[in-house]
């Protein structure tokens, strides 16, 4: 398999000597994103002591350092560079991964993944003109997506009839497996509630 992303000689030589600096025998770099194939996706790079790693990451022995890949950030790396930029104050490490925003899923993908490519794909462009936005705030056990309606979506009073509805049966419809929606500011259901 081809690696996924690049990381330089300049960028590895850099990572080389901040994992040195750590005094961990067999100390890795891990790299994943948060949010992938969403606006807000944000690629992230960290330390990794030995048995930090998930069993699903996929390694990557370089020439000086060896990295983690988190599973499902891997087709989201695709193209992506670590690069480092020396410079009079030291230099910069960047991290430039062009599909990082972009969806890319299908059947295999996690349930969230596949949520959001609906949401930032299908459901939200519509309500982008409305100044309008929703997003995945978390997936509960029993497969009901909490959303978060946000912008001009917030106070409409068609909220609950339009949206709900409208965003709850495309979603259903895209992803079987999700029983139903919730909305973040939804009260009515106090199972979590600290006051009973």
């Amino acid at each position: 398999m081809s690696q996924p992303i690049q990381i330089t000689d300049n960028a590895q030589e850099y990572l080389a000597e901040l994992l040195a600096k750590q005094n961990v025998e067999g100390i890795a770099v891990r790299i994943f994103i948060t949010q992938p194939g969403t606006p807000y996706a944000e690629t992230c790079l960290a330390y990794c002591r030995p048995g930090e790693e998930e069993p699903s990451d996929e390694r990557l022995d370089l020439d000086k350092i060896t990295v983690y890949l988190e599973k499902n950030s891997i087709a989201f790396l695709e193209e992506a560079v670590v690069d480092f930029n020396a410079d009079r104050m030291g230099g910069q490490l960047t991290i430039k991964a062009p599909n990082a925003k972009m969806p890319k899923v299908n059947a295999d993908s996690p349930l969230e993944d596949r949520v959001n490519y609906v949401l930032y794909s299908e459901i939200n462009p519509g309500l982008a003109a409305h100044g309008g936005e929703i997003r995945l705030m978390q997936l509960t056990e029993e497969n009901i997506a909490v959303l978060q309606f946000g912008g001009g979506c917030q106070g409409c009073a068609a909220v609950d009839i339009t949206l709900k509805d409208g965003v709850e049966k495309t979603l259903v419809e895209r992803v079987p497996e999700l029983v139903g929606i919730r909305d973040v500011t939804d009260h009515t259901d106090d199972t979590n509630a600290y006051y009973r």
